[in-house]
């Protein structure tokens, strides 16, 4: 050990070109994961953002917001289920605006989700009627606090203030009352079949200290028409959102294996041109196990460093993405990936175990 920790400080550019490489790697790991987690809050804002823990769905809807319907008479059944603390209706359209100031045909249009909440949330307590909260990403479109949005159906909605992570569709949001949303959803979609207090989804708070999923169980016994979801599998059911999780998680693995490649192929060369070394040592009494801890911690050390510096690089690299691009790089994220690339380093110094078996110390004494 002390051995292999004195190489790394005399003979440090010995391991330059191999720390180099998995710094590399380590960017790539990152980026890709800040790139899933800022599709996936640009994806989801609006159902984290509900204060209960439960959503109901229409039990035909298929987990889809969209397609779900729960009337009236559905929400007061949900509301005297015991457990429930209350019942707060929730819908989204997606819907297209002119973007603000003087537009032409080339301009083109706006996409937006108009929101339509009722009670405090995690992010906001939603407007008064014609009042609209914003997403700040819709800032990035031109539009100011105090503008005036023309919502199909020509409904006006002046914005009165922005909030934070409460987008969905990767799209800007505004947040209106139930009423409203009802309007312009109507005018989008005729055949919606949102009659007088129809929402999408209910977002249900849970009663203190009772257990969210056994709450849910009894909803939907008592209604016999819903399906109800607690706000992890309800993001995880919004489409696209596991396909991505899937496959971007496979490419960060793949990516993490060749860092395990590369490291295994480096310490082997290594291991074959200090063959004479680890004769000597044998022949001294080092044992096998021992060389092979010593190739362990350099591997190891080496990746730490490359870890620190690609952590830098990498939140350097992301400050200067444009907005457009999506990006989120949690801490949470980030160890996994660093610890992934530390552990797959290790494994991959492992490697060489079979030259090292191979060793005769003999060879030290001729």
């Amino acid at each position: 050990m002390r051995l292999a920790l004195r190489e790394l400080r005399r003979m440090p550019g010995r391991f330059f070109a191999v720390g180099t490489a998995l710094m590399v790697i380590a960017v790539l790991v990152l980026v890709l994961g800040a790139i899933l987690d800022g599709l996936i809050r640009g994806s989801t804002g609006v159902l984290r953002a509900q204060a209960g823990p439960l959503l109901v769905y229409d039990d035909e809807a298929r987990q889809t917001l969209l397609r779900s319907r729960v009337d009236a008479d559905l929400a007061e059944q949900v509301a005297d289920v015991d457990g429930v603390a209350d019942v707060r209706g929730l819908g989204v359209t997606n819907v297209t605006v002119d973007p603000p100031g003087e537009t032409t045909a080339e301009d083109g249009l706006l996409g937006l989700v108009v929101v339509g909440a009722e009670g405090e949330n995690r992010r906001l307590t939603p407007p008064g009627r014609g009042e609209a909260i914003a997403d700040a990403r819709i800032l990035d479109e031109g539009f100011e606090v105090g503008d005036v949005v023309t919502l199909p159906g020509d409904v006006q909605v002046e914005i009165v203030a922005t909030v934070r992570d409460a987008t969905t569709n990767l799209a800007p949001s505004v947040w209106v009352d139930l009423d409203t949303w009802r309007e312009v959803t109507v005018a989008v979609r005729p055949d919606a079949g949102l009659g007088e207090g129809v929402v999408q989804a209910l977002n249900v708070v849970v009663e203190d200290g009772r257990d969210p999923l056994e709450v849910a169980a009894a909803i939907d016994e008592a209604t016999g028409s819903t399906q109800t979801l607690d706000q992890e599998a309800a993001v995880a059911a919004i489409p696209g959102v596991s396909s991505q999780q899937t496959v971007f998680a496979a490419i960060i693995a793949a990516t993490l294996v060749v860092a395990a490649l590369v490291v295994a192929l480096f310490f082997v060369l290594l291991t074959l041109e200090r063959s004479g070394l680890y004769a000597v040592l044998k022949a001294i009494g080092a044992s096998t196990g021992g060389l092979l801890g010593g190739l362990v911690v350099q591997a190891v050390v080496v990746a730490a460093g490359a870890a620190v510096g690609a952590a830098l690089l990498t939140f350097g690299l992301l400050a200067v993405l444009p907005d457009a691009i999506p990006v989120e790089l949690r801490a949470g994220r980030v160890a996994v990936a660093l610890t992934g690339l530390l552990l797959m380093s290790a494994l991959g110094s492992v490697f060489s175990l079979r030259r090292l078996v191979k060793v005769d110390p003999a060879e030290a004494i001729g």
